[in-house]
């Protein structure tokens, strides 16, 4: 763990002190107990103190099977993934629709992340009819290295580093539970790529009020100008790739020079996304933003 957490191929190595003492993880002199339990049950979490639980295995992504980290006795937990049943947050866009008594949310997607800020920006100025969505996501670790079975997505079996892999998502749907507004009126695909971090979104929507790029780009740009969206949306005019944004912690980076318009009612939107850092950084965040609605 002490390795892992010290060296990183994409963001580099921790500059910080970092050691293990007495079972527990020590970084920059602060503790951190450590627990292996297959059970989510069997985390005392009481006995570190923690209230507030990440969700991060991908396992227990339900209401029912994510309480079970109340049992050692967390109070709120956070599922970092999509849930089927839980409310599901994306910072900028609905987290003021929380309310204390739910204990299990989740911080939807990565790319829900990326997608729904944008969306909102265009929807509330020039209302979006229809849209479809294209991610094209980096490798994750749930990927292949080399081509192996795979029971229900086939192409999902075959080697990461060799492939642009077509597959399934359910970001842009997702999108319908945080904005009800845009319910039914957004599907998605993705395309699974060889590079190691950062993703990028292609929106394609037809708008019900007319706009010209240039007016699109000035909304987006204020976006990223305005308090409530500090730190989610950015905005760049400069000739970037995906390597520009590792380690950016913004979820939604406006790309002024990759979009392109057919006529004032259909265009091509694009915002880059590092699916690992930036993420990570709306998860903290939706937690600080828990605990003070939790405080009052």
């Amino acid at each position: 763990m002490v390795y892992m957490l010290r060296y990183d191929t994409v963001h580099g190595q921790f500059k910080g002190d970092i050691s293990i003492k007495d079972g527990k993880l020590v970084v920059n002199g602060e503790e951190t107990a450590v627990y292996a339990c297959m059970n989510a049950n069997e985390i005392p979490w009481k006995e570190c103190g923690a209230e507030y639980v990440v969700e991060s295995t991908g396992i227990f992504t339900t209401i029912d099977k994510a309480s079970a980290h109340f049992v050692g006795g967390a109070k709120k937990v956070i599922i970092s993934a999509p849930s089927a049943d839980a409310p599901m947050f994306v910072m900028g866009v609905n987290q003021d629709t929380y309310t204390k008594d739910m204990n299990v949310v989740s911080n939807a997607s990565c790319t829900t992340n990326c997608l729904a800020p944008l969306a909102k920006v265009i929807h509330d100025n020039f209302g979006i009819v229809e849209g479809l969505m294209t991610t094209v996501h980096s490798i994750t670790a749930t990927q292949k290295t080399v081509d192996g079975p795979s029971k229900k997505d086939w192409r999902g079996g075959r080697a990461a580093a060799h492939n642009i892999i077509p597959s399934s998502t359910g970001a842009a749907k997702a999108v319908g539970k945080v904005i009800p507004s845009l319910n039914g009126k957004l599907t998605g695909m993705s395309l699974r790529v060889p590079t190691p971090d950062v993703s990028v979104v292609d929106l394609t929507c037809r708008l019900e009020k007319g706009a010209t790029y240039e007016q699109i780009k000035a909304v987006m740009k204020a976006a990223s100008e305005a308090p409530e969206w500090a730190g989610i949306i950015g905005y760049t005019e400069d000739k970037v790739v995906s390597s520009d944004f590792y380690t950016d912690p913004r979820t939604s980076i406006f790309d002024a020079d990759a979009g392109i318009s057919l006529n004032d009612h259909f265009v091509k939107l694009v915002a880059w996304y590092d699916n690992e850092w930036g993420y990570s950084n709306k998860v903290l965040d939706l937690i600080t933003h828990m605990a003070k609605v939790d405080a009052k």
